[in-house]
């Protein structure tokens, strides 16, 4: 009898920790995980890149030579997409983590697509408002409600530390995710503000800041080329990405510093391309001036620029400085 008894609270053990998993497992959600079959894109450095990448960011200091970039404040990926099976790389501090600011956007928008594909989220005329105003306007209050809809977490007062665990948990959800796919030496887990995070907000960020969002320009510059060779996405999600990054340097404006006119598309504005194509996500605040673009041109070009700048946010010629070196160092190569 004693054994049976035994037996029969070890059995409701299991059955109540089971239950209790499972309960877990509810509250923490559907997991964003990658298209079926997936690999990691073949990503090899090219020496002939790197001499264009190093001689375009040696030409912009020239150029801008008032502008003095210290160590940990300047950072930048080339790829070449023109072969889609062996993507060539050039970097310069391309693995230096740097607070993105809404270069992150990006992140959530591919982290998005994927849950929608997988029908774990379902598109809503609100939801598809949220992600264009994210994308094409960068909106910080679309991106708090996006990635309350990725991680299934929410703004609020702070939480006692087994509550805010399993908060924290569920909100590190987009990390998971592109860590599963080789994405290092990320953190994309934070709202993006105009002003400040309170609260819980705060809480996951650590108070003083030591869990903010920061990515690297190798990272960023392999989601954008995964993203444009539709390897995040199928053909619909891809289309859906692309359109929301495209930005025409040449259409009418009244403010000449947003994504399509006062980044990589200056550079495209200052030497008349306009027969080429850009698709981006910029990133500004009164600190980081960042971009994330991919350029198309007419005679064969098709590659991925990353740039992040730290502490001159105000200095408007660096990125398409670099970018001009690089469209001329590539025409020289071909």
């Amino acid at each position: 009898m004693k054994r049976l008894l035994n037996f029969g609270l070890c059995l409701g053990l299991l059955c109540s920790l089971s239950v209790f998993a499972a309960a877990q497992r509810t509250a923490v959600g559907p997991e964003i995980v990658p298209p079926r079959g997936y690999k990691p894109p073949v990503i090899s450095d090219s020496p002939e890149l790197e001499l264009i990448l190093d001689a375009s960011i040696k030409a912009m200091r020239a150029k801008h030579s008032p502008v003095v970039f210290k160590a940990g404040e300047l950072s930048a990926t080339l790829l070449d997409l023109r072969d889609p099976q062996n993507i060539r790389r050039a970097q310069f501090n391309g693995e230096l983590r740097l607070y993105p600011a809404s270069v992150v956007k990006m992140y959530y928008m591919a982290a998005l697509e994927r849950q929608l594909e997988d029908g774990k989220v379902a598109m809503t005329p609100e939801l598809a408002r949220g992600l264009k105003d994210m994308i094409v306007d960068s909106s910080n209050e679309a991106t708090q409600y996006i990635l309350d809809v990725l991680t299934g977490t929410s703004s609020g007062a702070e939480l006692p530390q087994k509550e805010f665990d399993l908060w924290q948990y569920k909100r590190n959800r987009v990390n998971r995710y592109f860590s599963s796919m080789g994405y290092t030496n990320i953190n994309a887990n934070q709202k993006t503000f105009c002003e400040d995070a309170y609260g819980i907000e705060q809480q996951s960020r650590k108070y003083k800041g030591e869990n903010r969002n920061m990515l690297t320009t190798n990272a960023t510059a392999r989601l954008m080329a995964e993203i444009v060779l539709g390897r995040i996405a199928g053909p619909k999600g891809t289309e859906k990405m692309m359109e929301l990054m495209k930005r025409d340097p040449f259409a009418a404006t009244t403010d000449n510093d947003d994504q399509a006119h006062g980044f990589t598309g200056k550079m495209m504005i200052d030497r008349k391309m306009t027969d080429a194509l850009l698709w981006s996500k910029a990133g500004w605040t009164s600190k980081s001036r960042h971009d994330a673009a991919f350029i198309e041109t007419v005679d064969g070009q098709k590659f991925v620029l990353v740039v992040f700048t730290e502490n001159h946010a105000n200095e408007k010629g660096p990125i398409p400085t670099i970018a001009s070196g690089v469209i001329d160092g590539l025409r020289k190569e071909k």
